[in-house]
């Protein structure tokens, strides 16, 4: 007793396997994680080394050579790229996507160690850390209003970050614009040559007079006391009384010599929400997290602080990403059901029976259900691919319940009650439908063998539609005969008028499909042959789509980067933003604009990035490009300043910026690779193929050197060490303590008035003590030249390597600036050379990828069906669709307007599974007909087909249905839907009309070549008579 035997006999316990299905499915969908890609780690380590004052070529030659050589011997190493700067560098590691990035760490940290040695030996030791470049804040939290910066600071540190981080899934919180309090201590070097102080006076002074030290503890008999000294100042005021030297009339004071204040560290950075003063939040999420719901709980989160923000301060959020993800989340839902509803008509249409629909539409929630708790099992979430998967499965897993209702009803219709006609019935088709399935199964076995991130984003979308395709078929041969065992009526009376005139339309479609598969089978090579025909024609109209990785979608969100001259301090660089701001902020398209003036780190305070919100498309004349056309031309309008916009939609997919043109130019020499550089830059800028054109190479900026006159400086007994920390305190600035207020422990950092060291001159204001207590004017010990520096020099997989960056021009495709930057690469000179990287080689590896997988998959489904066949040219029959559906798909794509990317390549990978299934119905019932009548191939065409045209159109057109809401694009998200939607009507449809003539065409032609090679064999055998055999093509 199989199974379709015991849901039959036990129908209760067929209700209730599909209803445990449903109510585990239901739990999973209501905690499964929601996210727009599928969680994929880029492993990634990070070395970072300072040594002070090492200019960028001492640092590239002594310390990142040395470190490259040891750790490009660690397992799995895909590139390095390192950047060496004054001072130090930093060397990132990029690995496979299957390396395990805590093992590889500690391989790094080995090699380090052993190259450590090489190493200079005042370097400080390498820091090794791991990194994710995938993880980017999902949302920005901004905090406003007219109040010092000093409340801001304090309350989006020690309030908001503090509350935020209790919110269920988050991660990491990052401070944008953010400054660190400070005691600060403004010395006057005028009043310290009165006093006759120097710097390193004031510092050993702070050092020894501002203290707190653990003292012990007083143990007596049964008792125990901790001592602890109160050595540090506990305010201001008593700070600033801190004795630093003594003259012969008195004491001298800090507050004597110095103006001391509660401010804040160096200002470089800055931060703005629609041109008022804030402090910005980043959020992170945890891998794997519910990005929409962790939005929700920030939401709820502010809103229950918002009550206790004094009056004036304003909470708001500057930037969220899963407002978009939430939108598209629900557009695919609804997308869903209302393929779900045209399904549900299809069947009602070809049907005519409410009961028969319901039975067929009773697949769909069981199907998807079953899947999401599946996926939710393997750690997958709600994503883009997961839920394209679902929304395509919905056509797909009515499939087998059609093939089996319609045999079903078929054999009940022959005069068999309804038990009997429900067990024959799915018997009969049970193994078409196991082929069916598994021939869909099998295009995505070679997803396994894809490499990088799209090999792991197309795993997710193989696996989901697997799910779904399995289930449907489990449901089709238990869960459906149940039903039918219990509820079928085949009865033409009281048919409603719609059935009946369904029924005389497939009448009279299927009369006229027999009259012209009789006239097409008398010439059977000529359709082969006009097949053959329209699939060369085919290849052409490819040829003809532009080409891309991912199409851009109208996010409603944009990120502007600017970056000023060289040598353009934090105020020239902030009177631009604050006109760009101007801009933003009255234009209709932008809902908010958060700047960072001076970047994150705030270490180039040149340049600042801009995140722009937009309104929903639908309250906007301009589109997402548009708009951002005209900030590329208005922006890039003002003198000095630089703007590239990017699209954030084109992130996610690799571990670099996310641009889609990216590549690198290697060489030799700095300063011809700098040339050669430009040279390239410029001719690809002339030819209209990108914009946003940006490079990391950074034109030197001005540098004053200082140089000690060591002979003098000896005679004086003043050391160089002495002369430099002088230097280093009043310019730079030093930390010279730690204060205590409110709890917290800041800084107390000592630094020069600004306007006594604006210039170079100002160097003779300072002094420093001699060996015979004098003091000595530093201009007397230093002399000093300004010139530009070289900032840093960048390699790539060990060569000097300046990389680029850019989007592809409007009307312009990925394909051709790609192609462009390879025919410049030709012209560089002999040592130099561009490498793609980033999202242009992400580019080439998926489709050479998909091409790879969908030809495996051919050869694949052909193993799977000559298994089942028993045959090896029965499946070769049921392929020759495949170049066809190909042919479709292509001229939808060229009707539509659609690219040919990862996207519209699904759409043609799910092509190849799922157009099998006519051939397959076909090919089966004419095999089955042949064993049992001895009939010869066209025959048994001739009576297959009309008998199964029915279930043939009713699991294309229901399939087709399933794709119409997505490729509507009509919400957001629909720019990556579309294309693949159009791939799979366009291919349906072509293939669906044309496999009713081109496989039985095949089938014939193969059978009379096969009875042809087995005579010729037989006439070589020459061994008697030979008797006919029923399965020719076997």
């Amino acid at each position: 007793m199989n199974l379709t035997d015991i849901c039959i006999k036990k129908p209760v316990f067929a209700w209730m396997l599909m209803a445990a299905t449903v109510v585990f499915g239901g739990i999973a969908a209501t905690r499964i994680g929601i996210s727009q890609f599928p969680d994929v780690d880029f492993p990634t380590l990070s070395i970072n080394v300072t040594w002070e004052g090492a200019a960028p070529e001492v640092v590239e030659h002594d310390v990142i050579e040395i470190l490259e050589e040891a750790v490009v011997q660690v397992e799995g190493v895909r590139s390095i790229t390192s950047s060496s700067r004054q001072g130090g560098g930093n060397i990132t590691v990029e690995l496979d996507l299957a390396r395990n990035v805590d093992l590889a760490m500690q391989d790094v940290q080995s090699k380090v160690s052993q190259a450590q040695r090489r190493l200079p030996e005042d370097i400080d030791p390498p820091v090794i850390s791991k990194t994710n470049p995938e993880d980017q804040p999902i949302m920005w939290v901004g905090l406003s209003g007219p109040f010092p910066p000093r409340v801001l600071s304090d309350f989006a540190r020690y309030r908001l970050k503090e509350k935020l981080q209790t919110v269920p899934g988050i991660g990491e919180i990052i401070m944008g614009g953010f400054v660190e309090r400070n005691i600060r201590v403004w010395l006057d070097a005028t009043r310290l040559d009165e006093k006759g102080l120097t710097v390193t006076d004031v510092i050993e002074a702070l050092q020894r007079e501002h203290v707190e030290l653990p003292a012990g503890r007083i143990e007596t008999e049964g008792r125990e006391v901790n001592v602890r000294i109160l050595g540090e100042a506990l305010d201001l005021s008593t700070f600033r009384r801190i004795v630093v030297g003594n003259t012969k009339e008195a004491p001298v004071y800090l507050e004597d010599v110095a103006l001391v204040e509660d401010g804040f560290e160096d200002i470089r950075r800055l931060s703005r929400v629609a041109g008022a003063p804030a402090q910005g939040l980043g959020i992170k999420k945890q891998r794997g997290a519910n990005a929409v719901a962790l939005a929700r709980g920030i939401r709820q989160a502010m809103e229950e602080l918002r009550p206790t923000l004094p009056e004036g301060m304003e909470l708001g959020v500057n930037f969220d990403s899963t407002r978009f993800i939430e939108e598209s989340v629900h557009e695919v839902e609804f997308e869903l059901v209302m393929a779900v509803i045209l399904t549900a008509v299809v069947c009602w249409l070809f049907l005519g029976s409410l009961s028969s629909t319901l039975n067929v539409v009773l697949a769909i929630p069981m199907s998807l259900l079953g899947t999401i708790a599946t996926i939710y099992f393997l750690g997958f979430t709600l994503n883009t691919f997961t839920l394209l998967a679902l929304s395509l499965a919905v056509g797909i897993v009515v499939d087998d319940a059609i093939m089996i209702l319609e045999n079903i009803f078929r054999h009940s219709e022959e005069g068999k009650d309804r038990v009997r006609a429900s067990r024959e019935g799915t018997e009969q088709i049970k193994f078409a439908a196991l082929a069916a399935t598994l021939a869909v199964i099998a295009i995505f076995i070679p997803v396994i063998f894809m490499k990088g991130v799209i090999g792991r984003f197309f795993l997710q979308f193989g696996v989901t539609l697997s799910v779904a395709v399995m289930l449907s078929y489990l449901e089709a041969i238990t869960l459906a005969p149940a039903r039918c065992a219990q509820f079928l009526s085949t009865s033409r009376e009281g048919r409603s008028r719609l059935g009946q005139w369904g029924d005389r339309g497939f009448e009279w479609l299927a009369h006229a499909y027999s009259g012209l598969l009789a006239r097409g089978l008398r010439w059977p090579v000529a359709i082969l042959c006009l097949a053959a025909v329209l699939f060369a024609g085919s290849f052409l109209v490819l040829t003809r789509l532009p080409k891309e990785f991912v199409p851009s979608q109208d996010q409603s969100r944009l990120l502007v980067r600017l970056q000023t001259a060289v040598g353009s301090n934090l105020a020239e660089t902030d009177r631009i933003f604050h006109r760009a701001e101007a801009f933003m902020n009255a234009r209709p398209e932008v809902a908010r604009a958060y700047a960072i003036v001076g970047g994150f780190g705030g270490g180039s305070v040149n340049t600042g990035v801009m995140f722009v919100t937009l309104v929903p498309p639908r309250e906007r004349d301009l589109s997402q490009a548009e708009f951002a056309a005209v900030i590329r031309k208005e922006i890039n309008s003002y003198p000095g300043v630089r703007a590239v916009v990017q699209d954030l939609s084109q992130q996610g997919f690799t571990a670099q910026r996310g641009f889609p043109v990216e590549f690198s130019v290697r060489g030799p020499d700095w300063d011809r690779l700098v040339e050669v550089s430009r040279e390239i830059e410029r001719k690809l800028s002339a030819s209209g193929a990108v914009i946003d054109l940006d490079s990391d190479y950074q034109v030197g900026m001005p540098e004053l050197r200082i140089s000690p006159d060591r002979a003098r400086a000896a005679d004086l007994g003043i050391s160089v060490e002495k002369v430099a920390q002088t230097i280093n305190a009043m310019v730079g600035g030093l930390r010279v303590g730690r204060y205590s207020t409110e709890g917290r422990r800041i800084d107390v950092r000592l630094r020069l008035l600004a306007d006594q060291r604006s210039r170079p001159e100002d160097l003779s204001r300072l002094r420093v003590r001699s060996a015979s207590d004098e003091l000595i004017p530093l201009s007397s010990l230093v002399t000093y030249e300004e010139r530009p520096a070289l900032q840093a020099i960048t390699r790539s997989d060990r060569e000097r390597a300046i990389t680029f960056f850019a989007n592809v021009a409007p009307g312009r495709s990925q394909d051709e600036a790609l192609t462009l930057v390879k025919q410049l690469s030709k012209e560089l000179p002999i040592g130099y050379h561009a490498v793609l990287g980033g999202a242009s080689v992400a580019f080439q590896e998926s489709m050479g990828s998909l091409v790879f997988a969908i030809l495996l998959g051919v050869v694949v489904a052909y193993m799977i069906l000559a298994s089942q066949f028993n045959s090896l040219l029965h499946p070769v029959t049921v392929l020759t669709i495949l170049p066809l559906s190909i042919a479709g798909a292509a001229i939808a794509l060229l009707i539509a307007g659609k690219s040919l990317n990862i996207f519209s390549m699904i759409g043609l990978l799910l092509l190849m599974g799922i157009v099998k299934k006519n051939s397959i119905i076909l090919v089966d019932y004419a095999l089955q007909i042949r064993e049992e009548g001895g009939l010869d191939a066209a025959t048994a065409m001739l009576r297959a087909g009309p008998v199964r045209l029915r279930p043939i159109l009713m699991t294309s057109v229901a399939t087709m249905m399933a794709a119409v809401p997505a490729a509507l694009a009509l919400g957001s998200g629909s720019e990556v839907r579309s294309p693949m939607a159009m791939a799979v009507i366009g291919g349906l449809i072509v293939s669906t009309v044309l496999s009713l003539f081109v496989v039985p065409a095949f089938y014939v032609v193969a059978d009379r070549m096969a009875v042809k090679v087995q005579g010729w064999r037989s006439r070589g055998r020459a061994v008697g008579p030979v008797e006919p055999k029923p399965k020719l093509m076997e």
